[in-house]
């Protein structure tokens, strides 16, 4: 099925909700994404607002995976995550599950002398809710904080939504953790826009964090994507991107980061979330995320040809 998004779906109704989170209409009538601050000539990274949180945050988030979840490369992990907060990155993303711990391990190293500069995402993988208050206490430890801003879903799928509609599951620990103050915002992730649609329908989420790439790689039921997109808007649920370049994969085959940002970018997310190897990456990718511009239709639709070939 087309992995691409109908953009016309969000001219309804669309101009309204603009502001609140950094989207805008062009003459053309057509919805596009737009910084709502910050310019190449500025030198900042410009932010967007993350949904119903109200949070600002910049289009560009440093994800927890590749060298940032290594323990063996503890040293370079912690280099890139200061580095990228030195450079205005203001989202962190990690899980539980990345570098069986050494993400939030090597992330938690900064954090404790830089908490407050960071909006700060985690995830958790078992939907029982002992077992998710046992992977949050963790969590809190490695990370080395007393508060998460932003508790996750790790990977959701028709069986765990299932399981969250159930008693003494995870989403009820959520809740709990909400209720105490020690969560501000809960999320789902996963790579299906079905699921994650079904999921933002079934409960009252901040965030969602779905795949989204030139490619439609690593994209399952892309059918749904447009409903994905329409719900979360209608929800003013906060859209996280990942996979941009697919795991690495669109790199080596001869895409760039200049080409595959700004298509994500494009689109109404109001931060894309990139693993980093090394310091140069993170540097080049800052970057390209100061200097964007949202993509001329054609131009997304010409790029999607390549990616796919």
């Amino acid at each position: 099925m087309e992995t691409k998004i109908d953009r016309r779906t969000f001219i309804k109704g669309f101009a309204a909700a603009a502001a609140g989170v950094g989207l805008a209409v062009s003459g053309a009538g057509k919805v596009f994404a737009e910084p709502r601050s910050g310019t190449a000539g500025t030198g900042t990274l410009p932010t967007r607002i993350l949904g119903k949180t109200g949070a600002p945050v910049t289009i560009l988030g440093l994800g927890g995976l590749f060298t940032t979840s290594m323990a063996s490369r503890r040293d370079e992990a912690v280099q890139i995550v200061n580095r990228a907060i030195d450079l205005g990155v203001n989202y962190i993303d990690t899980s539980a599950m990345y570098g069986g711990g050494g993400s939030e391990t090597n992330i938690g190293y900064v954090m404790k002398d830089r908490r407050d500069e960071v909006f700060l995402a985690t995830k958790s993988h078992d939907y029982t809710y002992d077992g998710a208050m046992r992977l949050f206490e963790q969590s809190l430890r490695r990370l080395q904080t007393d508060r998460i801003d932003l508790y996750q879903h790790h990977y959701l799928n028709s069986q765990t939504l299932g399981q969250l509609r159930g008693r003494n599951s995870a989403r009820q620990a959520f809740e709990k953790l909400r209720d105490d103050g020690t969560v501000r915002f809960l999320g789902v992730t996963g790579h299906s826009s079905r699921v994650l649609a079904d999921a933002l329908e079934d409960y009252p989420y901040d965030c969602a964090l779905i795949t989204l790439n030139a490619a439609g790689e690593v994209m399952d039921d892309p059918g749904h994507l447009d409903r994905f997109f329409r719900i979360a808007r209608e929800k003013n649920v906060g859209v996280i991107a990942m996979k941009v370049v697919a795991r690495g994969d669109l790199i080596t085959r001869g895409l760039t980061i200049r080409q595959l940002l700004p298509y994500v970018l494009s689109y109404p997310v109001s931060t894309a979330v990139i693993g980093i190897s090394d310091i140069q990456v993170l540097e080049e990718d800052v970057r390209v995320a100061k200097e964007f511009r949202p993509m001329a239709e054609p131009d997304m639709r010409d790029l999607e040809a390549r990616a796919r070939r």
